[in-house]
């Protein structure tokens, strides 16, 4: 589904979940993409990726009707509106998320859709088509009192059981449903223990509803851009899985241009992505999020020494084997469609630094108990370990290349910020001899970027060692502390990255070409580093210019993808993503002043 406003074309979906799956809705109310029981589970609807074959799960109205999309105002609860000039209906989804016995979340793997007659006797029929186990096997319906029970001869033990208050013959058959009372259907992955009707639906409705409100009212308020910051805030929060980890976004396999072959599941945790997400949750009210990450990170690293890798899987899966669904089509037929992610062989010396600082700020503001800080410490030292020993060696970099190693100078940088970080931690415990091993190492580093990184030729630092390819990612050695932004160097680099990268108001990540050739998409987060680039080193004026035209470029709820095509501003890639939500909450907040009176301590009720 494509959503088409003001000449930019972007994906026409909402966003809802529960910190333990989620659900692609289009503008239409047709659920397109949906995985159940867990975000990277086996898709149960995927027309995002297949229109005929993926299956989804929607309202057929006649065209007498007009539908708007709104989210409920500080909630991840989706509104869709159908209306004509005598019927009018919404339909509310949402998944339940609240606090339950002994503080702990409720969050089934389930999805209510709540009707809601407006006025007039609207009519529709229910589309209802499920394709289990990613569409690779025959669907099997059973229908009984109670639900449509549906599932894939390939995979007979996922089941998805759907409840109603209309007839569930006339849903499965497709019948023209008049509604004359407000009505609910519920797709459950288990089926369900207790009676389920309409007063059910509105309970779980409103302790959803006081859930996100909840957390909307705890996250830090801001006098300029609030609205798109507090989207911004539920998005990545939505992505969190209930565990501690964070994916890097929702789908898997949206191209990152209509045609090619660029198409990767984004459904895993990686350290960089993650810990840039959860600094941006900490730092925005929203402590507890940290806390549940560290605690996956613990639980993932529980050997002594283990190897560190620079993804996971959600539940800490270390084997994230690619797998190539020849059988769908893809998203505007760009195959193919990729389940499972081999970059987790792959050597990403940037990640430590990532990781590093967040476990950094976790020690300065919001220290745990003694037990906590020493097993926080010896991961810690495992990873001083593993930087120290890897970075003199090439990687593949930020960009997960898959070719040839190579001496990437953001790699570099962030093993210093690793060790740097990792040497403050030192000075707090008064781990002296650690600290000035570890200061003597970032040194060294820093010796080594400035040595063999600078090109006089570019005026500029470059993408490599061996090589003269300028990188976005070069711009982030000011945020991070290897650079200040007066330093003659560094404003230096932002010019020629500017002038190098920049195109049509985005930003390329590099511009050379890759494994697959030249990229041809803007890399969104890419656009806000060099905003904060330009803020910085002098130049607010044009980035606040820059950032506003940004904005414009979201879908109609304020969502934004991976990439956008520079010509047409076309949302590309996987969505939302993590990273362009993260990045567009922190550069926002470089032109706005926190609003004191609405940031208020909020008291847990």
């Amino acid at each position: 589904m494509i959503f088409e406003m003001d000449n930019i074309v972007n994906y026409g979906y909402g966003v809802i979940g529960n910190c333990r799956t989620a659900a692609l809705i289009s503008d239409k109310g047709n659920i397109e993409w949906l995985c159940l029981p867990d975000f990277d589970s086996p898709s149960v609807f995927a027309a995002l990726l297949d229109k005929d074959k993926g299956g989804c799960f929607g309202f057929m109205v006649s065209d007498d009707y007009r539908t708007s999309q709104t989210y409920i105002p500080h909630t991840n609860i989706l509104s869709t509106h159908f209306i004509s000039d005598e019927d009018e209906f919404v339909v509310l989804d949402f998944m339940p998320y609240y606090r339950a016995r002994n503080n702990e979340h409720y969050l089934p793997a389930e999805l209510y859709r709540y009707i809601r007659r407006i006025k007039g006797a609207p009519r529709f029929r229910v589309k209802y088509n499920p394709a289990p186990d990613y569409a690779r096997g025959r669907v099997i319906h059973n229908i009984t009192s109670e639900y449509i029970e549906s599932y894939s001869t390939s995979n007979d033990t996922d089941r998805q059981y759907l409840y109603s208050s209309l007839p569930l013959r006339d849903i499965e058959d497709g019948k023209e449903i008049i509604l004359e009372k407000d009505e609910f259907m519920l797709l459950s992955y288990n089926e369900k223990v207790i009676h389920v009707d309409i007063e059910r639906e509105k309970l779980e409705y409103c302790r959803t509803l006081v859930y996100w409100l909840n957390w909307s009212n705890r996250t830090k308020k801001y006098t300029l851009y609030n609205d798109v910051i507090e989207r911004s805030m539920l998005t990545l929060k939505l992505m969190s899985y209930y565990n501690g980890a964070v994916l890097a976004a929702l789908t898997t396999s949206l191209p990152e241009t209509i045609g090619e072959v660029r198409n990767w599941d984004y459904r895993f945790c990686w350290l960089r992505d993650a810990s840039m997400s959860i600094e941006t949750l900490f730092k925005m009210g929203h402590p507890g999020a940290a806390k549940r990450f560290m605690h996956f990170i613990k639980s993932t690293f529980t050997a002594q020494h283990q190897t560190f890798q620079i993804m996971y899987g959600i539940h800490g899966e270390r084997k994230l084997t690619e797998v190539v669904l020849e059988h769908l089509s893809g998203y505007k037929d760009s195959k193919p469609v990729r389940i499972g992610n081999d970059a987790y062989h792959q050597r990403q010396n940037d990640s430590f630094g990532y990781l590093m600082d967040l476990i950094y700020q976790y020690y300065r503001l919001m220290p745990g108990a003694l037990d906590e800080i020493e097993d926080m410490w010896e991961l810690v030292k495992n990873i001083m370990t593993t930087v120290t020993e890897e970075w003199r060696n090439p990687d593949k970099g930020i960009w997960e290349l898959r070719g040839k190693d190579h001496h990437f100078v953001s790699s570099k940088v962030m093993c210093w910020v690793a060790l740097d970080r990792g040497a403050e931690i030192a000075y707090m415990l008064d781990k002296t001899t650690y600290r000035e091993r570890w200061r003597r190492e970032a040194e060294a580093i820093r010796r080594d970027v400035l040595d063999n990184g600078w090109k006089e030729e570019l005026q500029s630092f470059s993408q490599t060692y061996d090589n003269t390819v300028l990188d976005a990612s070069l711009l982030l050695m000011e945020p991070y502390g290897f650079m200040a932004a007066d330093d003659i160097r560094y404003r230096k680099m932002v010019a020629a990255v500017k002038k190098g990268l920049l195109h049509n108001g985005l930003m390329y990540r590099y511009n050379s070409e890759d494994d697959f050739g030249m990229p041809s998409s803007a890399f969104t987060i890419c656009t806000f580093w060099l905003i904060r680039a330009l803020f910085v080193t002098g130049e607010k004026a044009e980035a606040r210019c820059l950032f506003d035209d940004v904005l414009k470029y979201s879908n109609h709820l304020g969502l934004f993808s991976e990439d956008l095509n520079f010509d047409t501003k076309e949302q590309l890639g996987n969505f939302p993503q993590a990273y362009s939500h993260l990045s567009l909450v922190n550069t926002a907040i470089l032109f706005a002043e926190e609003d004191k009176n609405k940031s208020l301590k909020f008291i847990r009720p």
